[in-house]
């Protein structure tokens, strides 16, 4: 099986958020690879990764990254694929504003998609999306999964409706 989202990380201290990609892939049955690259301790790597992934059968590139945050732009730097840029609030961030400016204020000619703050599940859907492009299999799943989403609002309301408030109208 070949990875087709390659999911990417500064350290492994980015995990706990980076983990929410990964199961949401899982959950559209979606291979992956997870790795850690340092634009900064390892840029060598980093960039022969970036520069290979299409080589490799990879279609998106999922990268998160803390405090100056610059894996993201690096990825997109050295490939032609679309990277999505996950800012993760981080022991050394600036309550991660400087993790979420650093990918979202790319120069012109490097793309990075970003999500919110430690918003890998979303960079993960969006993955999916952008894959589902080219196949009808995967955007049914996708359309079964926005369809959930809906139902857990409709199931919501009903059991707010069982709250009684002595003021409450409906």
């Amino acid at each position: 099986m070949e990875a087709k989202i390659s999911i990417i990380m500064g350290s492994t201290s980015d995990l706990p958020v980076m983990k929410e990609a990964a199961k949401i892939l899982d959950e559209f049955e979606i291979p992956f690879e997870i790795n850690a690259l340092s634009a900064h301790r390892t840029p060598e790597q980093a960039a022969e990764f970036a520069r290979s992934a299409v080589s490799r059968g990879v279609k998106v590139i999922i990268a998160g990254a803390g405090g100056a945050a610059h894996l993201p732009g690096v990825m997109a730097a050295f490939t032609p694929l679309p990277v999505i840029g996950v800012p993760v609030r981080s022991s050394i961030s600036i309550d991660g504003w400087d993790s979420i400016l650093s990918i979202l204020q790319m120069p012109p000619g490097i793309p990075v998609a970003t999500v919110g703050l430690d918003g890998a599940r979303n960079a993960g859907i969006l993955a999916a999306q952008i894959l589902a492009t080219g196949d009808d299999k995967l955007l049914a799943k996708i359309n079964a999964f926005k369809e959930s989403l809906k139902e857990k609002i409709i199931q919501a309301n009903d059991e707010l409706k069982a709250i009684k408030y002595k003021y409450k109208t409906n």
